[in-house]
């Protein structure tokens, strides 16, 4: 079991690669802020199968707090992008 989760996390982490491919690519805010969200969600679901894998509890509170952070930073990021596109 632990074995399946490795490679899950390691597919994880190739997700993380071509996320940095498409910030360092990206044509548009939208991009990277989809990239910001994709960074968060697979950061936490890195951390749980870490959690599960090494019979960490320790990390699974790691992961609440990343998700936390990740729900307040695209709160963040759509509310530049809102103010950055007000015509005021």
């Amino acid at each position: 079991m632990t074995a399946f989760l490795y490679v899950a996390g390691l597919v994880l982490l190739a997700s993380l690669a071509l996320g940095l491919v498409r910030l360092y690519q990206g044509p548009s805010a939208g991009d990277r802020m989809m990239v910001a969200q994709l960074f968060g969600t697979s950061g936490v679901a890195l951390l749980v199968l870490l959690a599960a894998a090494m019979q960490e509890p320790a990390a699974l509170d790691a992961a609440l707090v990343l998700a936390l952070l990740a729900a307040v930073t695209g709160l963040a990021l759509v509310r530049s992008a809102i103010d950055l596109g007000d015509d005021h």
